[in-house]
This record gives structure tokens, C-alpha cells and sequence, in this order.
């Protein structure tokens, strides 16, 4: 990070200051005074107390001060550039197929529900990728695109912490979910694609059989990844119901179908992972992640931030200040 300034003859300007200053000092530029004096005869006249008066000055004066001195600096137009990363070949396309059924609400992560967890590992691997394009599709009853494949990682980021557990209803459609995948990475020229599929389910829901989605992604060069999320057996399970704005909570049983996902795995090149922590979770993703990034080619360009409108509120506050300093306090009238 470097700061430049794009007008630097302004600063010509503060040669200003010294010369005010020493003209003040002989008499020039003083203010007019007419001092008025009240008391009684031979009795004590105003005076301020303490010197305050002599400190207000002093501030009011630094304050006009800094403020000139910003607005020149403002004048001067100062950039704030920083180097940015520019890439100059196409990286892997990854799409998130992620189950938002309510069975996602269980609390067997650690303190974190399935979903909250799942949000979280993918938060901290798409921070850690740059060049990688990066996309969501929510699945549960139906599934729905939410990110196409992109590069813009606020807005990914921004898409996935929306997703709520039971918004797409209360099955698992694990092959419309894939499918749609797969429709939306069929046509890219990434060197790479996959799919990672988050779920906690058996398929229940959906026209598309979960094995035809795999193979039309391998018949597609798209390698498919299952994590299967949570443990099996009695978990507590806590969610909103969007329906009825009420809170769902109690316990369920967890299973899900592991030779069907290992399945699935396999018709598209991949593998299936079993994720019962919030370590294995984090772990897996960081492999697979890892496993599906190409080395891609970058250089750097400068990107300039203009920087003067700081100074330009600096100058703004100081301004304030003097004037509330010598007209309320010192009933000054400027």
C-alpha cells in the first residue's frame, strides 16, 4: 500500500500559513477590537477565570489550523494504492449443493446446527481461494440456483449466510439438486469442475433419480463429492418454521443412506466423506477444494482509492469547532 497525491502543487498553498502568521504578528491582518469595559466605580471589572479564555483561544486557533491544513491536503488529492492481484487464466468452477431441509437444523456440530456449520467451513475455504469461481444451489423439497458460478466473493458469501433451514420445504431432492448443478457447469470452459454435494439425507423427494444426475455430471467432465453432514441415531433438531414463525425444536432420528451417496460418488469420479465434526467437516472441504484448484496464471496491477474526502471531513470538524468555540464560548462575532 502506497499514498500519492495527484495534485501535489498544492501544497504550495501552506506557504500561506507562515506568512499569515508573521503578518498577524506586526500588526497586519488583526482583528478590529472595540473592548467595552463594565464596573463600578473603584469595583472589580470582568475578567475571565483561570485563563480559560486563553486556552479556548489556543484550541480554536489549532482547530482553524488543521483545518486549513486539510483542506490543502484534500486539495493535493491523495490515493491510497494498493497492488491487486489480476488473473489472467481461467480457474476451477465449484458448485455448493447445499441440503436446507429441516433435518439440517440438528444440533450435532459441535454448539452449531448442520446448516450453520456447513455455512461456516465453506465460508473459510472460499476466503482462503482466490481465482476459484464458486456457486450455490439450495436443495430440500425443490432446488433453486441462489449463486451461479462467480468470482465475486462478497456476494457469494452474502447469498450463503441467507440460507435458512426449511425454506424449500421438507424433503430431500437430492437429484434435482445435482441436476441443477450440472445444468449450470454442463457448458463451462473451466478446466475443472465438481460439484459438492452437503447433505444429511436420504433422497426422498424430486423426478430425477440421484444416480442420473451423476452420471450426466461424468458424462460431462463434472466430478461430484458427497459429504455426508451430521451423525446417525437420536440428535436434537432446533429451527424457525417460516410458516408459522415459530420455533421448532426436540429430537429426530438421523440416518441417512451410505451406500447410495458412495454411489453416487463413484458414478461421477468422486468420493464420499463422512463429516461428523466441525474439524472433519472443515478438513474434508479444505481437500477437496484443494484437490479441484489449478494453478493459474496472474499479475499484478495497481488499483487507486481516492482518499481526500477524510480530509475533506476532518476540515469540516475543525471548522465546527472553531466556530462553536469562539461564538458560544468567547461570544466572539465572526
Amino acid at each position: 500500500m502506497m499514498l500519492r497525491f495527484e495534485n501535489p502543487f498544492a501544497f504550495i498553498f501552506l506557504a500561506a500559513l507562515p506568512v499569515f502568521i508573521i503578518l498577524r504578528k506586526v500588526g497586519v491582518f488583526r482583528k478590529i477590537q472595540f473592548p467595552l469595559t463594565l464596573s463600578d466605580w473603584n469595583g472589580y471589572s470582568f475578567s475571565w477565570k483561570y485563563s480559560s479564555a486563553g486556552v479556548v483561544t489556543f484550541f480554536s486557533r489549532m482547530f482553524m489550523i488543521l483545518a486549513f491544513l486539510s483542506c490543502v491536503i484534500a486539495y493535493a488529492r491523495p490515493v491510497v494504492t494498493r497492488p491487486e492481484k489480476i488473473y489472467t487464466s481461467r480457474g476451477s468452477d465449484i458448485i455448493f449443493v447445499v441440503d436446507v431441509s429441516p433435518s439440517m437444523g440438528a444440533l450435532d456440530i459441535g454448539s452449531s446446527t448442520r446448516l450453520e456449520a456447513s455455512r461456516q467451513t465453506i465460508s473459510s475455504v472460499v476466503n482462503n481461494l482466490s481465482g476459484t469461481s464458486f456457486g450455490i444451489v439450495a436443495m430440500a423439497s425443490e432446488a433453486v440456483l441462489v449463486v451461479p458460478p462467480t468470482t465475486d466473493t462478497a456476494f457469494f458469501l452474502d447469498s450463503l449466510n441467507n440460507l435458512t433451514v426449511g425454506e424449500l420445504g421438507d424433503g430431500t431432492a437430492i437429484g434435482t439438486g445435482l441436476a441443477m448443478a450440472v445444468y449450470h457447469l454442463m457448458d463451462s470452459n473451466a478446466p475443472k469442475k465438481c460439484i459438492i454435494l452437503l447433505t444429511d439425507g436420504e433422497n426422498n423427494s424430486g423426478s430425477i433419480h440421484p444416480l442420473t444426475s451423476a452420471r450426466l455430471a461424468a458424462e460431462n467432465d463434472i466430478t461430484l463429492y458427497v459429504v455426508a453432514v451430521g451423525t446417525q441415531g437420536t440428535v436434537p433438531v432446533e429451527y424457525m418454521d417460516l410458516e408459522t414463525g415459530k420455533m421448532i425444536s426436540g429430537y429426530m432420528e438421523s440416518s441417512f443412506d451410505d451406500s447410495m451417496l458412495r454411489s453416487l460418488a463413484s458414478a461421477a469420479g468422486g468420493v464420499c466423506y463422512s463429516a461428523e465434526s466441525y474439524r472433519t467437516l472443515s478438513e474434508t472441504l479444505v481437500s477437496v477444494t484443494e484437490q479441484e484448484t489449478v494453478v493459474q496464471s496472474y499479475k499484478y496491477e495497481n488499483k487507486s482509492e481516492p482518499f481526500h474526502f477524510v480530509f475533506l471531513v476532518v476540515a469540516s470538524v475543525c471548522f465546527v469547532l472553531t466556530w462553536s468555540l469562539r461564538r458560544l464560548y468567547l461570544k466572539e462575532f465572526l
